[in-house]
C-alpha cells in the first residue's frame, strides 16, 4: 500500500512550518521521527478520519533577493510537481497576492496535479474574510482560509486535501508485483544499476505509463518472474547548494519508500558507508520495509580474504539499528553479483510476509523468560502471558504482559533475538506491540 504524498509549497514567512506542525501534531496525527532527520524535520507520516498520507515541507527559502526567491519557489514547487499526489499552496492573507504567487500558481496549473489553495493568517474571517477572495485571481480554485498558529480552518483543508486522494492509493493494491525502491546518497550507481539490469540478460524492459513521480518505474523480468524497479536517481539537480541537494534527496526517498516493498540501499564500496547513508536507511526502516544494502563499486576496492568481513562490520557499526539488513556486494559496472540481487529480493519478500503460528511463539517465548529471567523493579517483576502474530509487511507482534513499564527495550530485543534465531526473518524489521491485560495499548 502506497501512502498519498502531500506536499507544501510557499514563499518565505507565509508560515509553512507552522502549519507543518500544525499538521503533524499530537491533535491530528501519529508523528514519528526518523533516527538521525531529527536536526531538520521534512516529513511526517499524519493522519485524518482514518486516511494516512505522509506529509512533505519542501521548505528553505532564504530571502536574498526577489529574484532569488522567485528561483526557489520555481525549485520548491518543482519538487512538490515530481514529488507529490497532492500540492497544499501557502499563502499570506496580510502580504496579500504578489508576483512570485501568480508564478508558482501557473507552474503548479500547468502541472495537472491536484493543488489545494490554503490563505494563511486568517485567525479573525471578520477582519480578513474579505481579503481571502482576492486569492481567487490565483486561478487554482476556492482559496481556503487558516489559521495554522490558532489551528483554525484546519479541518476543512484536511477534507479538501484528502477528497483528491485516489481510491487505489487508500486501499491494498491489486498489483502484487515486488516493488523494489533504488535509495542511496548522489552518485553512488543508482543509476548504473538499473541500467545495467535492464540491460543484461535480455530482460523485458518497458516503462509503465502513470504519474509524472512514477515516470522513472522500470518494469523487469527476470527469470519469469516480473519486478517493477523505483529509481530515485532522476533528480533535477539544479540546487547548487548541499543542504538543499540532500533535502530534495531525502524527499524523493520517502516517496520511493512509501511504494516499495523492498528497499536496496546502495552504498559506494570508496566512500565507505556515511551519515547520510544512515538517515536514507532510517527511513525506511521506520516504515518497516525488507532491506537490502547493495555495496556497489566493489570491482574498485583492494582486497583480501577478509575484506568482506570487515566491510560488513563497518557497515554494521553505523547502521547498528538494523543489523538484519541482508549485505550484497556488487558492482553495476561489471555486473557481479546482480543476478544474486534477485535472488536476495525473494527471500525478503518471503521474510516480510512469514507469519508464525501462536503456539509456536509462545513456545520460544516460555523457553526465553527460562533462560533469562524478565526484569523487575520495586518488587515487582514483568510476566509475559503470551504472544501472537498480528500482521505482516513487517511481520508485527503482540505480546500481552502485566505491567508495559516493565517490558524493558532491552528485554523485548532479546525475544527479538530469539525469534530470529529460530525463523530468521533477514531483511526485514520486526514490529513488536505490548499490552497489558486490561487492554491498554502502547
Amino acid at each position: 500500500m502506497s501512502k498519498p504524498i502531500v506536499a507544501i509549497v510557499g514563499r518565505p514567512n507565509v508560515g509553512k512550518s507552522t502549519l507543518f506542525n500544525a499538521l503533524a501534531g499530537e491533535s491530528i496525527s501519529i508523528v514519528k521521527d526518523t533516527p538521525g532527520v531529527t536536526r531538520d524535520r521534512i516529513y511526517a507520516d499524519c493522519t485524518w478520519l482514518n486516511m494516512n498520507f505522509t506529509l512533505i515541507d519542501t521548505g528553505g527559502i532564504e530571502p536574498d533577493s526577489k529574484d532569488v526567491i522567485l528561483s526557489q519557489m520555481r525549485e520548491q514547487a518543482q519538487i512538490a510537481i515530481d514529488t507529490a499526489d497532492v500540492i497544499l499552496f501557502l499563502v499570506d492573507v496580510r502580504q496579500g497576492l504578489v508576483d512570485s504567487d501568480f508564478k508558482v500558481a501557473d507552474m503548479l496549473r500547468r502541472s495537472g496535479k491536484p493543488v489545494v489553495l490554503a490563505v494563511n493568517k486568517v485567525d479573525s474571517f471578520q477582519k480578513f474574510g474579505n481579503d481571502v477572495y482576492e486569492f481567487y485571481n490565483l486561478g487554482i480554485g476556492e482559496p481556503f482560509a487558516v489559521s495554522a498558529a490558532s489551528r483554525l480552518g484546519i479541518g476543512d483543508l484536511l477534507d479538501e486535501v484528502t477528497k483528491h486522494f485516489r481510491a487505489e492509493q487508500l486501499m491494498e493494491a491489486e498489483d502484487d508485483r515486488p516493488r523494489v525502491a533504488i535509495v542511496g546518497k548522489p552518485n553512488v550507481g543508482k543509476s548504473s544499476i538499473i541500467n545495467k539490469i535492464t540491460g543484461a540478460n535480455r530482460m523485458i524492459v518497458s516503462d509503465i505509463a502513470g504519474t509524472t513521480r512514477d515516470a522513472v518505474d522500470t518494469e523487469v523480468v527476470f527469470d519469469g518472474t516480473e519486478y517493477v524497479f523505483i529509481d530515485t536517481a532522476g533528480l533535477r539537480r539544479k540546487s547548487r547548494i548541499k543542504e538543499d541537494l540532500e533535502r530534495y534527496s531525502i524527499i524523493r526517498t520517502v516517496a520511493a519508500v512509501e511504494r516499495a516493498d523492498v528497499v536496496v540501499l546502495v552504498i559506494d564500496a570508496v566512500e565507505g558507508v556515511t551519515e547520510q547513508d544512515a538517515k536514507i536507511a532510517g527511513i525506511a526502516h521506520d516504515r518497516g520495509k525488507g532491506i537490502i544494502i547493495a555495496v556497489n563499486k566493489w570491482d574498485a576496492i583492494e582486497k583480501n580474504d577478509k575484506t568482506i568481513y570487515e566491510y560488513t562490520k563497518k557497515v554494521q557499526d553505523v547502521l547498528s539499528f538494523m543489523q538484519y539488513a541482508e549485505i550484497l556486494f556488487i558492482s553495476a559496472v561489471t555486473g557481479q553479483r546482480l543476478s544474486k540481487l534477485f535472488e536476495l529480493i525473494d527471500v525478503v519478500r518471503q521474510n516480510q510476509n512469514l507469519r508464525v503460528a501462536t503456539g509456536v511463539l509462545n513456545e520460544i517465548m516460555t523457553e526465553a523468560v527460562a533462560l533469562q529471567q524478565p526484569p523487575s523493579d520495586k518488587g515487582k517483576r514483568l510476566k509475559l502471558f503470551y504472544m501472537t502474530q498480528v500482521a505482516v509487511k513487517p511481520p508485527t507482534f503482540v505480546i500481552f504482559v502485566n505491567d508495559k513499564e516493565l517490558a524493558h527495550f532491552s528485554y523485548i530485543r532479546y525475544l527479538e533475538n530469539r525469534i530470529r534465531e529460530t525463523f530468521g526473518f533477514k531483511g526485514t524489521a520486526l514490529k513488536f506491540l505490548i499490552r497489558e491485560r486490561s487492554g491498554k495499548e502502547q
